[in-house]
């Protein structure tokens, strides 16, 4: 894997940094109630990554939310939201894809909890659901992601 495979990111005060390797198996917006309370904005912007390909390479987080099967993690001094691992995701890391040191240019492919989301909030994603994507159904909004796009470009 060479050095442009791989992207870089941090928290807002630059104490936990991150590296990602390879494209996302997918992009996503998610207009939960809770996305909306701990972005305070109207969706959370994020890519999916295999967690071999996800690193913490400076500092710890810290978890944080409710922590029951959705576990978040933040940066322990700022508080930055970083990622997130959902027991139901199995060995994928949702990585807050704003921390990006170059964030991806394009819409998310995939919008969840549309039934939340508020009427003038849109995002352009190519599929929508009212509620979360059933996890069976991911190995095909993958596969989806990689026929329909060039991957997103920062």
């Amino acid at each position: 894997m060479t050095q442009a495979d791989r992207q870089e990111g941090g928290c807002r005060c630059g104490r936990v940094r991150f590296s990602v390797a390879g494209r996302p198996l997918v992009t996503m917006a998610c207009h939960c109630h809770g996305c909306q309370k701990m972005t305070a904005s109207v969706f959370s912007v994020s890519a999916l990554f295999h967690q071999s390909a996800f690193a913490i390479t400076q500092g710890e987080t810290v978890p944080g939310g409710l922590r029951g099967e959705v576990q978040h993690h933040f940066c322990g001094y700022c508080l930055s939201w970083m990622f997130t691992r959902a027991d139901f995701l199995g060995d994928l890391v949702n990585v807050r894809s704003m921390l990006l040191d170059a964030p991806f240019s394009e819409a998310p492919f995939v919008e969840c909890w549309t039934d939340a989301a508020l009427p003038w909030a849109r995002t352009g994603a190519r599929r929508s659901y009212p509620r979360f994507p059933d996890p069976a159904d991911f190995p095909q909004l993958m596969a989806d992601y990689v026929a329909d796009t060039d991957g997103p470009q920062p």
